[in-house]
């Protein structure tokens, strides 16, 4: 490794914070920033492009030096911090010592269209949290895609990285104008989420490629995704609860879904 970084005016170092809070900066670059001994060992077994190992000096234990001697193996630039460097950049409050910048994952509707089973279609999601969660909870149950509406939040945000756990490495992901030109393309029916008026998700059917429309999470779905929406599901709750969090109710959706396609394979 070269000179240790000691200070937090270093360009390498701007750069990065850079990244860290800004989408704009993030799609101009094509990075993500991965820190975390999770993530960064998610953002490898991906298999996007490493372009750089950010190590905190006289950084220590198996996994951190695995992480960082693999992507130095993979032509990615080594970059050793100060501790108190690594902290200003770190968003969380104990740093582990890692951090990788990432080539981002390009995918776009036309090429999410073609993937069979169901897909996410997200209305102006802002919470980062929020998103992570439903990447996550997408790849358990078999969603093969997600097509957010512009003004959702990019996955690419560090938080939203985080509570993915590296789901958002992963699953197919694309921003952009969700019309009917779009439905169209995407050549499957559209579900949507409403609280009420809506048929229970296991009377629908799920077993096969679809898109399930959710909504913001405070106004909900907007007019114009409603318009979308070939068929209402309404989850059914009982003790006197009035809503989910989208990706309780996300999760409920495709857990039938996922229950329906099992039973579809066992006819055959």
């Amino acid at each position: 490794m070269g000179e240790v970084i000691r200070s937090a005016q270093n360009p390498k170092v701007k750069r990065v914070k850079k990244l860290l809070s800004d989408a704009s900066a993030r799609r101009e670059e094509g990075l993500w920033v991965c820190e975390g001994v999770r993530l960064a060992e998610e953002a490898l077994a991906s298999g996007l492009e490493i372009q750089a190992a950010l190590v905190t000096e006289g950084v220590e234990g198996e996994r951190l030096l695995s992480i960082a001697r693999e992507a130095a193996s993979r032509g990615a630039e080594t970059i050793e911090l100060a501790n108190g460097v690594m902290k200003e950049l770190s968003e969380t409050q104990n740093p582990q010592g890692i951090a990788l910048l990432v080539g981002a994952p390009r995918h776009s509707i036309d090429k999410i269209a073609i993937l069979e089973g169901p897909l996410l279609i997200l209305d102006e999601l802002r919470d980062p949290g929020n998103l992570g969660a439903l990447a996550r909870t997408a790849l358990a149950l078999g969603a093969v895609g997600m097509v957010a509406a512009r003004g959702t939040v990019d996955a690419g945000n560090p938080k939203a990285l985080r509570a993915s756990m590296g789901a958002l490495l992963r699953i197919p992901f694309a921003i952009g104008q969700i019309d009917a030109e779009a439905k169209a393309l995407l050549k499957r029916p559209f579900f949507a989420t409403t609280g009420e008026g809506g048929v229970a998700p296991e009377m629908a059917s799920l077993g096969g490629s679809f898109g399930l429309i959710l909504g913001q999470e405070a106004a909900g779905i907007s007019p114009e995704l409603l318009l979308l929406a070939d068929h209402r599901l309404s989850i059914p709750m009982e003790g006197g609860v009035e809503s989910l969090n989208v990706a309780a109710a996300a999760s409920a959706i495709l857990f039938e879904a996922s229950r329906q396609r099992r039973a579809l394979a066992f006819k055959d």
